[in-house]
């Protein structure tokens, strides 16, 4: 007998008691750790109990009691996830889209369009209010860490990073930041290194740089990880954005770590010409980032955006690197959102769920979805050294995402506009800042806006 359909309902309200019970609630089994059996499609379907605004217990659901005097949330098989994590981003470049359009949408075009507006306009003021425009606009989406690159070519550096040190305490206990400089392996050939990565190490940050292929590139990386050991940095590279089959850095970043036995963190972003190299290449390159523990995040929207762009023609690649084979190596694998309406991204509003969406679309992270919702979730966290995020385990705070989808197929296709975003068990304000308010800090532009 069919189920009689059900009006159309909201998310039920949270009352503001000390307790909570989210019922009947499917949660990817990815993101539990404890064994739960599985409801199908590899999720739990669970009780959530909160106090204190951290996750209290977990049970199969209708197995145990709620607690005494707990508020109710039934979920009606609607699935629930920790707060998401951003691992990849550039928040002081975000929006500036109306005075620095892409004119063309390639690449070269976004590299000068940037460098254009960050030499005229990336002042403190400038750039804090469009960097908390996107804490904002993530704040609300449910994401509760974020690693953002900085671009710190001097005299950029000394305005960007007392901002960051700034914002970062401003936003303790809501969104945690992290910052990584981002710079080219030509930028630190000369004293300029040193200067700024006592500047980093001094704000906790990350070292980052973009690397290319170049005669001298072991020659030096070698100084990029001496000098991350002498100051105890983990490193976060851009790397191989590019369809140019003969870039190879991602090998050469990976046999460096193993040259110096380095002991921090290693973060490589997009490596997109490694999807067009030869197979046993690949695999060469694959087997030395595995030995090497490199992690490595994908930028899927920014590089379906700008890879393999010619005008007048449609394009044949989608950008993205060997993702399904990484995972399959046990190479830890994070999707990010990358840039945010500015040139090398003409949209997006730092919403994760928006980026694992389109990204199971893209590189068909389904049949089944499986373990991929940890990319955006507990592998980003691990990366991060975020013991508390991403998972949903008693102890855990309470920082969840409640959704009235319940099967994949509900969840990835709609926004999930209407997702409820709990913050220690209680529910946050959702609205999103309005872009308006960024008008008249892009008025003061000194360079003019882009046509269209």
């Amino acid at each position: 007998m069919a189920r009689e359909r059900a009006a159309p309902r909201a998310l039920a309200p949270v009352s503001d008691g000390p307790k909570l019970r989210i019922a009947n609630a499917r949660v990817p089994l990815c993101l539990l750790e404890d064994d739960f059996a599985d409801a199908g499609e590899q999720l739990a379907l669970l009780d959530l109990d909160i106090e204190g605004g951290r996750i209290s217990g977990i049970s199969v659901a209708g197995s145990e009691p709620a607690p005494q005097h707990a508020a109710l949330i039934d979920q009606d098989g609607g699935q629930v996830w920790p707060g998401l994590i951003d691992l990849h981003t550039h928040l002081d470049k975000g929006h500036i889209w109306p005075r620095a359009a892409n004119s063309d949408g390639t690449f070269a075009a976004a590299l000068e369009a940037v460098r254009a507006d960050r030499e005229a306009n990336w002042s403190a003021e400038d750039v804090r209010a469009r960097f908390e425009f996107g804490l904002r606009c993530a704040w609300a989406h449910g994401t509760v860490a974020i690693r953002t690159h900085l671009d710190s070519p001097p005299p950029q550096h000394r305005i960007t990073w007392p901002l960051l040190r700034d914002l970062r305490e401003e936003w303790s206990g809501r969104i945690a930041l992290q910052a990584v400089s981002l710079v080219t392996l030509d930028d630190l050939r000369g004293a300029f290194a040193e200067e700024l990565v006592d500047l980093i190490a001094n704000s906790g940050g990350v070292f980052g740089c973009v690397t290319f292929m170049a005669p001298d590139i072991d020659a030096q990386l070698d100084r990029v990880f001496a000098l991350a050991a002498e100051r105890g940095l983990d490193l976060d590279f851009h790397v191989d954005e590019t369809a140019d089959v003969h870039a190879t850095s991602l090998g050469h970043i990976a046999e460096a770590a193993l040259r110096h036995r380095f002991a921090g963190k290693i973060l490589c972003g997009h490596c997109c010409s490694l999807a067009l190299q030869e197979p046993a290449e690949a695999e060469r390159t694959l087997a030395l980032v595995r030995e090497a523990g490199i992690a490595v995040v994908s930028l899927p929207l920014c590089n379906l955006y700008l890879m393999n762009r010619a005008p007048g023609r449609t394009p044949r690649w989608r950008g993205v690197t060997l993702l399904h084979e990484m995972a399959a190596q046990s190479i830890p694998v994070a999707l990010a959102s990358d840039n945010c309406r500015d040139p090398f991204y003409g949209y997006g509003d730092h919403d994760m769920l928006e980026v694992f969406r389109e990204a199971v679309r893209i590189a068909h992270l389904d049949c089944p979805v499986g373990a991929w919702p940890a990319a955006v979730t507990r592998t980003p966290a691990e990366i991060m050294g975020l013991p508390e995020r991403g998972v949903i385990r008693v102890g855990a705070p309470a920082d969840l995402i409640l959704f009235r989808a319940r099967h994949w197929s509900e969840l990835l296709s709609r926004p999930q506009l209407e997702r409820l975003v709990l913050r220690a068990g209680r529910p946050i304000d959702r609205a999103l800042p309005d872009h308006r308010e960024l008008d008249d800090v892009l008025a003061r532009s000194s360079v003019a806006p882009a046509a269209g």
